[in-house]
């Protein structure tokens, strides 16, 4: 496992572990990696120290372990004697700025007001918010799942659409 300092572009600093560093890129690059304070999904890896064990650190092996001084014994392979680490703080918490909260408040509000209103047609979105648009089917609200080019594809034909805010709750 592999242990990342991140931050977003607020720059809440935090932290994660990823099985690798193509892992942890895989796991941004889709979207799945968000700071817990504002929720944002552009999330870098941040600057960190090295974990590098000072030498005085480390136990020494005495020479007769080692097979140094006696020609004809043969070096012993010694086992690294474990370094103790010093536990690390628990992460502060950070108090989000009340404009924060407003703001995720609105967002609350909205989402909710379109799950309520709104009509779930799953992944037949882009081919029903079409048949609405051109007439074919009763004018009413819809939400559900489309890819980034269908979306896309939909705003170039002069439909509207927008994506519902994916908020910090949801990813927990």
């Amino acid at each position: 496992m592999i242990h990342y300092a991140l931050i977003c572009p607020a720059e809440h600093e935090f932290e994660g572990w990823f099985r690798s560093s193509s892992d942890f890129e895989a796991q941004a690059a889709a979207g799945h990696v968000s700071c817990p304070v504002c929720g944002s999904t552009q999330v870098a890896r941040a600057l960190m120290a090295p974990n590098v064990q000072p030498a005085r650190g480390r136990a020494a092996v005495p020479a007769a372990e080692t097979g140094a001084g006696s020609e004809s014994a043969p070096a012993a392979a010694s086992a690294p004697v474990p370094v103790p680490v010093p536990a690390a703080p628990p992460p502060a918490l950070v108090a989000p700025h009340p404009a924060q909260a407003v703001l995720l408040a609105a967002l609350k509000e909205i989402r909710a007001k379109v799950l309520e209103t709104a009509d779930y047609v799953g992944t037949d979105f882009a081919e029903e918010a079409r048949r609405i648009h051109y007439g074919e089917s009763e004018q009413r609200g819809i939400y559900g799942e489309a890819s980034a080019e269908e979306a896309e594809a939909l705003i170039e034909e002069g439909i509207d659409v927008h994506a519902l805010p994916i908020l910090p709750d949801d990813r927990n």
